[in-house]
């Protein structure tokens, strides 16, 4: 009953946005656990053992490059500290030491994690056929013998942090925490997990009596830590694995995606229907997030996780048609030159405040930088968590939303300095490795390659004339007047709107089937513009660029360029009333929100 007045409570909160200030006012920041066990940046050195180098089809890769894979894969940078404050908040109903546990009461377990859960199994485990002492009791996946030790949970290489318990009654563990057998989740000792919480600890209850795991009280020997991993990694398209719950190394993709991610199981582990947190993420079709489901802004948007393709031609349409102008907090981000002193990185910045930005999210929100766009990602699940959760209301909602500052970052968290450090690193793994994934390769995918040339080429007429104006980097030179690029100030709608109407002429189409039937066109191709194109022009679903996290005075200003909150208003939509389907017109608000960054086609088969 508590559980269901909770849920009550978020829905009724949810269901009020419009009582709720937009801003908080100014708080001093605080140290995050790291910083307030008086650890440095340079403390957390990057993990340089090439352990995943079968992965992503055996590409090799640089010293650089592997530590910037290792990143992605391992480093959770403190953020099993919100994912254990999201346990508690939900009064269990989410707990990730569930999701990684196989006891018989559970709903998921190691041999059906793939088919239920939709989560990628680390290879050289077992699934556990009972309780394991080491890890107070607990079913967990338990390492095979004849595999090498996992590197990373070195804790004389990588020593963790200690604070509360750790090094007390636990041990302090490394930073990167144990492997669960998931890949994306780490295990790390709960530094409040003391000698009281130790005698209180019962692992049968833990599994079995709802009265002890839905205590806000239950204090659990470990807490689980999320790298970026979790949601992007994936089975490899072109090498898949005979049986995906027993994968090898050779048959997984770190830039492919979650793509069959199962997130109301995952998130909601008793699957309750019965629960309104359930029956939130339950809209979320397979392989598909809200970004914003935890700093919420009261849109329930579930979208595609995204897969990292052909980066380098990306930032190349950034120079094209991504100039950002950037001001204030905004100007914190770091750029690549604050790490690279020539090459081609160092082209996505101009002093004093010009970044050229590929746009990340599906609004386009994210415009300060390829590296600002990565860090935020780590705050969004959950490092610097003790300053991130005094900005807003997790879940539910219902308090004033304030900014967070980069400032308080970098002044006090030394996880967030070390990510800063190290996300540079992750950027060379992705020109490396986020290499396209082609039917070709795949298993019998040549076969359906051999089809009817005519049928092929009239798909390539239709791409052309119907889709390549969003979904092509490679596209004729815009009329005179008529780019999109250069459109600015009171006639931006206007020159859009021109725009849009060329691609429909005969000229660009003729033009366009050129282009598309050259051979070479999909080569170094990203497969978008990567452009914002105004909803009212695509007549698409309106709620991604509705978003608010990133507008001035939300969540994620510092994260957003002045460019993206200066956006015009792109004009009315048609809205229909859910219970008596009349239509009304809605005009869309200015100051961002508006737009649709269309979407890589780049392995779409």
């Amino acid at each position: 009953m508590i559980r269901m007045r909770n849920a009550l409570l978020a829905l009724l909160v949810t269901a009020v946005p419009c009582l709720v200030s937009p801003m908080a006012g100014a708080q001093s920041s605080v140290p995050d656990e790291a910083k307030a066990a008086g650890r440095t940046a340079e403390s957390f050195p990057p993990a340089d053992e090439d352990y995943f180098r079968a992965m992503d089809n055996g590409i090799p890769l640089t010293p650089d490059e592997v530590k910037g894979r290792n990143m992605w894969l391992v480093w959770t940078g403190g953020d099993d500290r919100f994912w254990d404050l999201m346990t508690e908040r939900t009064f269990g109903a989410f707990d990730l030491l569930k999701t990684i546990s196989s006891h018989p009461s559970l709903k998921n377990n190691r041999a059906n994690r793939w088919t239920y859960l939709g989560l990628t199994n680390e290879p050289c485990f077992d699934q556990a056929t009972g309780p394991d002492p080491e890890h107070f009791g607990l079913w967990l996946d338990k390492r095979r013998a004849d595999c090498p030790p996992d590197p990373f949970a070195n804790a004389q290489k990588y020593p963790g942090v200690a604070i509360g318990a750790r090094g007390k009654n636990l041990p302090v563990g490394s930073y990167y925490g144990e492997p669960t057998g998931i890949l994306g989740l780490r295990l790390f000792p709960n530094p409040k997990f003391d000698e009281a919480a130790a005698r209180n600890w019962d692992p049968v209850r833990y599994y079995t009596d709802p009265d002890y795991y839905n205590s806000k009280d239950l204090v659990r020997p470990y807490r689980v830590g999320m790298s970026c991993g979790f949601c992007h990694v994936g089975p490899s398209p072109i090498a898949p694995p005979d049986d995906p719950a027993n994968p090898k190394w050779e048959n997984v993709s770190s830039t492919v995606g979650s793509q069959y991610f199962w997130i109301d199981r995952i998130f909601a582990w008793e699957a309750n229907p019965r629960n309104y947190m359930y029956q939130l993420v339950h809209t979320s079709r397979p392989g598909t997030l809200d970004t914003s489901l935890v700093s919420t802004d009261y849109i329930n948007n579930p979208r595609t996780m995204n897969a990292i393709y052909n980066l380098g031609p990306r930032m190349a349409e950034a120079k094209r048609w991504g100039e950002e102008k950037l001001a204030g907090g905004e100007l914190l981000n770091k750029q690549f030159n604050d790490f690279f002193k020539d090459g081609p990185l160092t082209d996505f910045f101009r002093l004093p405040n010009t970044s050229f930005t590929p746009r990340i999210l599906k609004d386009g929100s994210d415009s300060v930088g390829a590296l600002g766009a990565l860090n935020r990602v780590y705050i969004n699940i959950g490092l610097y968590s003790e300053e991130w959760l005094r900005h807003f209301n997790p879940l539910a909602g219902g308090k004033p939303i304030s900014p967070i500052p980069i400032a308080a970052a970098q002044e006090s968290s030394s996880y967030w300095q070390a990510t800063e450090q190290q996300t540079p690193l992750t950027a060379l793994f992705f020109l490396k490795a986020g290499r396209p994934d082609k039917l070709s390769d795949a298993p019998g995918g040549k076969s359906f390659l051999t089809g009817d040339a005519a049928v092929l080429d009239r798909g390539k007429t239709v791409f052309a004339e119907r889709c390549a104006r969003c979904h092509s980097s490679k596209a004729p030179t815009p009329a005179a007047g008529v780019d999109p690029g250069g459109c600015s100030g009171p006639d931006y709608m206007s020159c859009w709107s021109k725009y849009w109407a060329w691609t429909k002429t005969d000229e660009y189409k003729a033009k366009m089937r050129e282009i598309v039937l050259a051979p070479d066109f999909l080569d170094g191709n990203y497969l978008s513009t990567e452009l914002r194109v105004p909803v009212t022009l695509l007549q698409t679903n309106a709620c991604s660029p509705l978003a608010t996290n990133a507008i001035a005075g939300n969540i994620w200003d510092n994260f957003s360029s002045q460019t993206y909150k200066g956006l015009p208003s792109v004009g009315k939509v048609t809205v229909y009333n859910p219970i008596t389907g009349e239509a009304g017109e809605y005009e869309m608000p200015a100051d961002g929100r508006g737009y649709t960054r269309p979407p890589s086609l780049i392995s779409l088969w």
